[in-house]
């Protein structure tokens, strides 16, 4: 690819008028632009396909208001022990051979400790063995995990922004958000790509999602892989009866996405299971290339294989080439 900006349309000064711009214009003028920017980049037609297995559930000590893994909610999630590296192989093989090519490992820890780093580090060795990317979600790291990560083969490191600065405060007091761009920094530093998105839905104003992408978008580096999240409110936390986002509104935010991070893949995350497919062929118009597929999404429901592939084939789409 070129380098310059002007025929990439990689950009890390995007201001926040900007973005409320992109928001703002009309629905097809903003999928337009979207598909050029997505088209200058990726095959319109693939989709990349991930798994997530949470390899370590519940007993969290945050509070994310969204999260039923948290110690702190009676939201039906029992603290589990870490996986055994055997059975999380053996779950990378199966996602493989139904046409994974990224294996993504979720643990619910504030932040790991250094006899977890090692357990994890032979389950990433064991599933780069297998030809599979991946990619791992384990809370904040110190600079020399991140190193640890990277020499057992780890491609990718997840740690979401959530939403914008200004709104972080009233989802999540058990960690600031400068401790999250701590460990993209340190994640960066190591040599991993990075992973990192956020949730809409959360009772969140157009102003925050405004926020949230200036603030994946003036990275120093934009992420590799950009989720955007729809939330599944779980009876037991706090945000459970929080209202529904509007479909469109949805769409527009991934649209933006694309258009300001038009190299990244925008993948289309949790929230799935309840979206019709008429919405989630918009968010593929709008530049989403990839999905996670699979029975679950960490402890929330996702839509089935069966109906991800019909889907697919409706739409003319095609697994994204490794």
């Amino acid at each position: 690819m070129p380098d310059s900006t002007l025929e990439t349309g990689i950009r890390h000064d995007w201001t926040r008028p900007e973005i409320r711009a992109l928001f703002d214009l009309p629905f097809g003028d903003l999928i337009f632009r979207a598909q050029v920017a997505h088209r200058r980049h990726f095959d319109p037609r693939e989709v990349q396909l991930s798994t997530l297995l949470s390899i370590k559930t519940g007993g969290c000590a945050e509070d994310c208001a969204y999260c039923p893994q948290s110690a702190l909610y009676e939201a039906g999630v029992d603290a589990e022990k870490l996986m055994d590296c055997s059975a999380v192989i053996e779950a990378a093989r199966a996602a493989k051979e139904a046409g994974a090519s990224r294996f993504c490992m979720g643990a619910a820890w504030r932040e790991p400790k250094d006899r977890d780093i090692d357990a994890v580090s032979a389950m990433i060795a064991g599933v780069k063995a297998l030809g599979l990317e991946t990619c791992a979600t384990l809370g904040m790291l110190r600079p020399d995990q991140a190193e640890r990560l990277k020499q057992s083969g780890l491609d990718y490191y997840n740690h979401n922004l959530d939403t914008s600065p200004e709104y972080y405060g009233d989802i999540i007091t058990t960690r600031c958000y400068q401790d999250r761009l701590d460990t993209l920094g340190h994640v960066r530093a190591a040599g991993i790509a990075v992973c990192c998105g956020g949730i809409v839905g959360m009772g969140e104003t157009r102003e925050d999602r405004v926020g949230m992408v200036e603030a994946l978008a003036t990275l120093p580096a934009h992420p590799e892989s950009v989720p955007i999240n729809l939330l599944v409110p779980v009876e037991g936390t706090p945000l459970h009866g929080a209202a529904a986002l509007d479909p469109i509104e949805f769409v527009r935010t991934i649209a933006v996405a694309r258009i300001t991070m038009p190299a990244s893949i925008v993948r289309l995350s949790a929230g799935r299971e309840t979206m019709s497919d008429e919405t989630q062929a918009l968010c593929f118009l709008a530049g989403a290339n990839s999905i996670f597929c699979g029975e679950k999404l960490l402890t929330t429901p996702n839509p089935e294989r069966d109906r991800d592939r019909a889907l697919m084939d409706r739409l003319g789409l095609v697994p994204m080439r490794g």
